[in-house]
C-alpha cells in the first residue's frame, strides 16, 4: 500500500495517518525525517542538502526525489509506505512520476478553512505536561486552567487565528494544486495512475478513519 495524504495543515493528517500505519504496517515518510536521517548518516545525498541548508537555501527537487527513491528501497517499505507532507508541489509531483516512484492511492481529508480555523484557533494547552484542550470540543473544567494541576493554559503561537489563516493560504497557493493533479491523473485511465480518494474531514476521527479504510480496501 504505496499512499499519499494530501490535506491543509489541521484537517486531521497525522491522525489518520497513524491509523493508516498500523492497519497496513508501512511507515510515514516525511522529507523532513529523510532529510534529518540522510544528513546524520552523511550520505552523499544528505552532505549536499546539508551544504545547501547551512547556507540558507531551499533543497533542490531532484535531490529530495534522490532520497525518497533510496528511502523507499530501504526493508521497512516493502509492504509500501504513506508519504506525508510531500509531494508539495506539481514539480515534484511530476518529478516522482519521472522517477517511477509508482502510488495506489492518494487519500485527501478535505475540511472547510472556517472549520480548521476553530479547529486549531480553539486549542489550549498545558506546557508542563502536554495536556491539551480545546475551548469548544474539550474545555477545561475552569476557563483557562490545567484540570490536574491548575496551572495555566496558553494558546501556542502556531494556533493563533491569524497564524492558521496565513498557513492555510500558503497551502491553498502552493499544495491545493495537487488535488487537481492527481484528481485528473486518476481520471485519465493510465495503467500506472494513482486511485483518488477524498473523505470528508469533519466529524469523529474513527468515523472518518473508517471511510478511509473503506475507500482502501
Amino acid at each position: 500500500m504505496r499512499l499519499i495524504l494530501l490535506g491543509a495543515p489541521g484537517a486531521g493528517k497525522g491522525t489518520q495517518a497513524n491509523f493508516i500505519k498500523e492497519k497496513f504496517n508501512i511507515p510515514q515518510i516525511s522529507t523532513g525525517d529523510m532529510l534529518r536521517a540522510a544528513v546524520k548518516a552523511g550520505t552523499p545525498l544528505g552532505l549536499e542538502a546539508k551544504a545547501i541548508m547551512d547556507a540558507g537555501g531551499l533543497v533542490r527537487d531532484d535531490i529530495i526525489i534522490g532520497l525518497v527513491k533510496e528511502r523507499i528501497a530501504e526493508a521497512d517499505c516493502a509492504h509500501g509506505f504513506l508519504f506525508d507532507g510531500f509531494p508539495r508541489t506539481i514539480p515534484q509531483a511530476e518529478a516522482m512520476i519521472a522517477a517511477g516512484v509508482d502510488i495506489d492511492y492518494v487519500v485527501e481529508i478535505d475540511v472547510p478553512d472556517a472549520a480548521i480555523v476553530e479547529r486549531m484557533a480553539g486549542r489550549r494547552v498545558h506546557v508542563a505536561s502536554g495536556r491539551t484542550y480545546h475551548v469548544k470540543f474539550n474545555p477545561p473544567k475552569v476557563e483557562g486552567r490545567d484540570d490536574v494541576t491548575g496551572e495555566e493554559l496558553i494558546q501556542r503561537a502556531d494556533d493563533e487565528e491569524e497564524t492558521v489563516k496565513k498557513r492555510l493560504a500558503v497551502y491553498h497557493e502552493q499544495t491545493e494544486v495537487l488535488v487537481s493533479f492527481y484528481g485528473k491523473l486518476a481520471a485519465s485511465g493510465e495503467a500506472k495512475a494513482p486511485k483518488y480518494v477524498k473523505v470528508n474531514g469533519v466529524g469523529d476521527v474513527e468515523q472518518i478513519r473508517d471511510q478511509i479504510f473503506a475507500a482502501l480496501d
